[in-house]
């Protein structure tokens, strides 16, 4: 059994109700694959099979978290309650056999060996955002601060009408209008100052 001790630190310092739920699917991961391999991804342990990802878990103030990332393949009803398939895993009891566990192990092993692609969630976009009047009054007035706002893709808009329909004062908005107006003109998005160089 080859392990990261990356994973040993991740669970030594976690709260205690975690430490036990941590370890036991660990050894339930190398039980059903004793090749796979650990590494931490995302910020949290994780086991690949073959180089690609086939579990992932994590520990938090209250629960602990399981998943498979052939997640909607092998569903088991409590997706959405919590990160990962097992919902909130607050203790040993909240977990499936280790046989069943196991097995689905495997079953998450043989969807990778067949080269199947993991079903994702498709999210619908969202909506355009609806531009302040303010905003659209000074892009109507501003050329160059219109062309660049109507090339933005929608989440840039977004960012900019949010940022302005969420001041509560008039003076605020204002301001945030005359700023964006501004930051148009030089091509900027909305924040545009933590942007890589």
């Amino acid at each position: 059994m080859s392990t990261d001790s990356r994973i040993d630190a991740y669970i030594d310092r976690q709260a205690e109700f975690a430490k036990p739920i941590l370890a036991w699917l660990r050894e339930r991961i190398h039980a059903a694959c004793p090749e796979v391999e650990e590494t931490i991804k995302w910020s949290m342990p994780s086991f690949l099979w073959k180089g690609r990802p086939l579990a992932h878990m994590a520990a938090f103030k209250a629960h602990a978290a399981f998943g498979f990332w052939y997640r909607h393949e092998l569903g088991t009803g409590k997706e959405g309650e919590a990160m990962g398939q097992y919902g909130r895993i607050e203790s040993l009891a909240d977990l499936p056999s280790a046989e069943e566990l196991e097995e689905q192990a495997r079953a998450a092993m043989a969807f990778i060996e067949s080269g199947t692609k993991a079903q994702r969630t498709v999210r619908a976009p969202k909506p355009e955002a609806e531009i302040p009047p303010e905003l659209a009054e000074a892009l109507a007035g501003d050329e160059a601060a219109s062309a660049t706002f109507d090339g933005f893709p929608p989440s840039c808009r977004r960012e900019y009408c949010e940022w302005i329909g969420e001041a509560k004062r008039p003076e605020t908005r204002a301001k945030r209008v005359a700023e964006a107006v501004g930051w148009l003109r030089e091509g900027k998005r909305r924040n545009w100052k933590y942007e890589n160089c």
